[in-house]
């Protein structure tokens, strides 16, 4: 996993699973078919038009040249909205990165909130994550950490969202896949000091399989969080897709009294960040 992060241990925090990956396909699937259109539920199917015709009459009817399913996703970089320098590409990456309003009401911004311009956190030998240097493929790197702190007898639920600008899609899709080698070669993880991850699956998702509909590549992982300040496994979830030459995260790390629908909060803020990498840069009509 790359990202921008060590404190929290991991610069692309979030993974949705290897298990749990057939369950955050099916909840992006719905997200994509209520922000793209897919027609499931619309347009009268399942039931009869207003001029009383059966839906399968209605079927049989359609134009035979109806248009082929896309295969590859409907977007196109504006070459002049694509950042040239470092500086250019932090402040897209700024733009884009979930804040706490995009992870719901009740999250706060947690101290440091923002990743230190340049870190990028690194896998050891040990399956240990330590801070290392940006690479060269990487013109900027930003993660933002946001929370629901501890409250009522339930531990704090802590999120965060990484946004990288690559120089080149290329390099944007090397990331993807040593993330994706990552949880393969290390499925017992060091975050840091009393934290850890064990048990990680993984799954990758191109566009047009299992569901993505919403990214040019996208990858699950997930598995259990043990952390000292609390007993017992928690749960683990990140998601990981490419558009263009931006990669976006989310990664939500369970808590006691919080270990509920996981993959419905990071999938709410990839979606947002997924939304703001296409409007600014994007090809306007």
């Amino acid at each position: 996993m790359r990202g921008g992060i060590v404190a929290d241990a991991r610069g692309r925090l979030l993974r949705a699973c290897g298990a749990a990956a057939v369950g955050g396909a099916l909840l992006l699937t719905g997200c994509s078919g209520g922000a793209g259109g897919t027609g499931d539920g619309k347009n009268g199917s399942g039931g009869k038009t207003g001029g009383g015709a059966s839906a399968s009459a209605t079927a049989s009817a359609a134009s035979p040249t109806a248009k082929p399913a896309p295969t590859a996703l409907d977007f196109t970089a504006d070459p002049k909205r694509v950042p040239k320098n470092a500086a250019e590409a932090r402040r897209l990456a700024l733009a884009i990165v979930a804040g706490p309003e995009s992870w719901g009401p009740d999250f706060v911004k947690r101290s440091p909130y923002l990743s230190a311009p340049g870190s990028w956190p690194v896998l050891d030998a040990d399956c240990t994550w330590e801070a290392g240097t940006l690479p060269r493929s990487v013109l900027a790197s930003v993660t933002a950490h946001s929370e629901i702190p501890a409250a009522g007898g339930k531990g704090p639920l802590r999120v965060a969202a990484t946004v990288t600008v690559h120089r080149t899609e290329s390099d944007a899709d090397w990331e993807m896949a040593e993330t994706l080698e990552e949880a393969l070669r290390c499925p017992d993880q060091q975050l840091q000091q009393g934290e850890r991850i064990t048990g990680l699956g993984s799954l990758g998702l191109p566009y047009g399989v299992g569901g993505n509909a919403h990214a040019t590549d996208s990858l699950n992982e997930s598995g259990s969080y043990l952390n000292d300040a609390f007993k017992g496994r928690q749960g683990y979830s990140w998601y990981q897709v490419r558009i263009g030459q931006v990669t976006m995260a989310t990664v939500v790390k369970g808590a006691p009294g919080r270990n509920e629908d996981l993959v419905t909060v990071l999938t709410q803020a990839q979606v947002t960040m997924e939304e703001r990498v296409k409007k600014q840069m994007g090809v306007t009509s």
